[in-house]
Protein backbone atom coordinates (compact mmCIF):
# COMPACT_ATOMS: atom_id res chain seq x y z
CA UNK A 1 0.00 0.00 0.00
CA UNK A 2 0.81 3.47 -0.72
CA UNK A 3 1.95 5.98 1.65
CA UNK A 4 -0.79 8.99 1.53
CA UNK A 5 1.62 11.99 2.72
CA UNK A 6 3.57 10.61 -0.35
CA UNK A 7 1.17 13.28 -1.92
CA UNK A 8 3.40 15.88 -0.11
CA UNK A 9 6.46 14.29 -2.47
CA UNK A 10 4.71 14.75 -5.64
CA UNK A 11 6.51 17.38 -7.86
CA UNK A 12 4.35 17.53 -10.39
CA UNK A 13 1.37 18.30 -7.72
CA UNK A 14 3.11 20.75 -6.01
CA UNK A 15 4.16 22.60 -8.61
CA UNK A 16 0.69 22.66 -10.42
CA UNK A 17 -0.49 23.78 -7.07
CA UNK A 18 2.15 26.56 -6.69
CA UNK A 19 1.48 28.05 -10.36
CA UNK A 20 -2.61 28.11 -8.69
CA UNK A 21 -1.44 29.82 -5.83
CA UNK A 22 1.08 32.38 -7.65
CA UNK A 23 -1.41 33.06 -10.54
CA UNK A 24 -4.62 33.50 -8.16
CA UNK A 25 -2.39 36.38 -5.72
CA UNK A 26 -1.37 38.31 -8.81
CA UNK A 27 -4.78 38.84 -9.47
CA UNK A 28 -5.00 40.84 -6.38
CA UNK A 29 -2.47 43.95 -8.05
CA UNK A 30 -3.95 42.79 -11.28
CA UNK A 31 -7.27 43.97 -10.04
CA UNK A 32 -6.21 46.96 -8.20
CA UNK A 33 -3.95 47.90 -11.47
CA UNK A 34 -7.22 48.35 -13.62
CA UNK A 35 -10.10 48.92 -10.71
CA UNK A 36 -8.13 51.00 -8.30
CA UNK A 37 -9.38 49.58 -5.58
CA UNK A 38 -7.96 46.53 -3.37
CA UNK A 39 -10.06 43.29 -3.62
CA UNK A 40 -8.93 40.88 -1.79
CA UNK A 41 -11.89 37.92 -2.33
CA UNK A 42 -9.82 38.35 -5.78
CA UNK A 43 -7.50 35.32 -4.63
CA UNK A 44 -10.50 32.87 -4.40
CA UNK A 45 -12.23 34.20 -7.57
CA UNK A 46 -12.52 32.65 -10.86
CA UNK A 47 -11.74 35.07 -14.23
CA UNK A 48 -9.68 37.98 -14.50
CA UNK A 49 -5.57 38.12 -15.10
CA UNK A 50 -3.73 35.90 -14.92
CA UNK A 51 -6.12 32.69 -15.85
CA UNK A 52 -4.89 30.55 -12.70
CA UNK A 53 -6.72 27.21 -14.37
CA UNK A 54 -4.04 27.50 -17.02
CA UNK A 55 -1.19 28.28 -14.59
CA UNK A 56 -2.16 25.03 -12.68
CA UNK A 57 -2.50 22.43 -15.88
CA UNK A 58 0.76 24.46 -17.88
CA UNK A 59 2.82 23.91 -14.97
CA UNK A 60 1.34 19.95 -14.34
CA UNK A 61 1.99 19.02 -17.84
CA UNK A 62 5.28 20.49 -18.14
CA UNK A 63 6.39 18.70 -14.73
CA UNK A 64 4.98 15.53 -15.75
CA UNK A 65 7.06 15.71 -19.50
CA UNK A 66 10.35 16.46 -17.63
CA UNK A 67 9.34 13.77 -15.08
CA UNK A 68 8.27 10.69 -17.26
CA UNK A 69 9.20 11.81 -20.56
CA UNK A 70 7.49 14.66 -23.27
CA UNK A 71 6.62 11.60 -25.39
CA UNK A 72 4.82 9.64 -22.84
CA UNK A 73 1.04 9.18 -22.60
CA UNK A 74 0.98 10.95 -19.13
CA UNK A 75 1.83 13.96 -20.91
CA UNK A 76 -0.13 13.40 -23.68
CA UNK A 77 -3.46 13.45 -21.19
CA UNK A 78 -1.93 16.56 -19.57
CA UNK A 79 -1.76 18.21 -23.03
CA UNK A 80 -5.20 17.75 -23.89
CA UNK A 81 -6.10 18.26 -20.32
CA UNK A 82 -4.41 21.69 -20.54
CA UNK A 83 -5.90 22.19 -23.47
CA UNK A 84 -9.40 21.57 -22.73
CA UNK A 85 -8.99 24.05 -20.19
CA UNK A 86 -7.74 27.03 -22.03
CA UNK A 87 -10.24 26.70 -24.86
CA UNK A 88 -12.87 26.36 -22.27
CA UNK A 89 -11.71 29.02 -20.32
CA UNK A 90 -11.43 31.65 -23.60
CA UNK A 91 -15.16 29.90 -25.15
CA UNK A 92 -17.61 28.46 -22.91
CA UNK A 93 -16.35 30.57 -19.81
CA UNK A 94 -16.08 33.91 -21.16
CA UNK A 95 -19.28 33.95 -22.97
CA UNK A 96 -21.24 32.95 -19.53
CA UNK A 97 -19.43 36.11 -18.25
CA UNK A 98 -20.85 38.41 -21.23
CA UNK A 99 -24.19 37.23 -20.59
CA UNK A 100 -24.23 37.75 -17.44
CA UNK A 101 -22.94 41.13 -17.59
CA UNK A 102 -25.83 41.44 -20.08
CA UNK A 103 -28.16 39.94 -17.76
CA UNK A 104 -27.36 42.21 -15.07
CA UNK A 105 -28.28 44.83 -16.62
CA UNK A 106 -31.46 44.25 -17.83
CA UNK A 107 -31.95 43.52 -13.89
CA UNK A 108 -30.76 46.91 -13.30
CA UNK A 109 -33.03 48.55 -15.49
CA UNK A 110 -36.04 46.45 -14.89
CA UNK A 111 -38.49 46.52 -11.50
CA UNK A 112 -42.03 44.66 -10.81
CA UNK A 113 -43.79 47.49 -8.56
CA UNK A 114 -40.80 49.79 -7.93
CA UNK A 115 -38.49 46.86 -6.51
CA UNK A 116 -35.55 45.00 -8.76
CA UNK A 117 -36.17 41.77 -9.53
CA UNK A 118 -33.28 39.86 -8.27
CA UNK A 119 -30.99 40.95 -5.30
CA UNK A 120 -27.91 39.20 -6.53
CA UNK A 121 -25.93 40.07 -9.42
CA UNK A 122 -24.84 37.15 -11.63
CA UNK A 123 -20.75 36.67 -11.42
CA UNK A 124 -19.88 37.92 -14.67
CA UNK A 125 -16.32 37.14 -13.79
CA UNK A 126 -15.70 33.30 -15.05
CA UNK A 127 -13.88 33.02 -18.08
CA UNK A 128 -11.03 34.76 -19.14
CA UNK A 129 -9.66 36.87 -22.71
CA UNK A 130 -6.89 35.00 -24.43
CA UNK A 131 -4.69 37.35 -23.14
CA UNK A 132 -5.35 36.42 -19.58
CA UNK A 133 -5.06 32.83 -20.49
CA UNK A 134 -1.81 33.80 -21.82
CA UNK A 135 -0.58 35.07 -18.27
CA UNK A 136 -1.51 31.91 -17.17
CA UNK A 137 0.42 30.16 -19.29
CA UNK A 138 3.53 32.45 -18.84
CA UNK A 139 3.22 31.75 -14.83
CA UNK A 140 2.81 28.18 -15.48
CA UNK A 141 5.67 27.65 -17.97
CA UNK A 142 7.96 30.50 -15.12
CA UNK A 143 6.59 28.08 -12.10
CA UNK A 144 7.71 24.59 -14.01
CA UNK A 145 11.04 26.17 -15.15
CA UNK A 146 11.88 26.59 -11.13
CA UNK A 147 10.52 23.76 -10.18
CA UNK A 148 12.48 21.74 -12.63
CA UNK A 149 15.88 24.11 -11.33
CA UNK A 150 15.13 22.76 -7.64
Amino acid sequence: MHDLLGIFQNRALLCAVTGWFVAQAIKIPTYWFVEKTWDWKRFFGSGGMPSSHTAFVVSLGIMVGALVGYDSVEFAVCFILAAVVMYDATGVRRETGIQAQVINEILRQVFIDGKPIADDDLKELVGHKPLEVLGGAIIGLITAGIYLLF
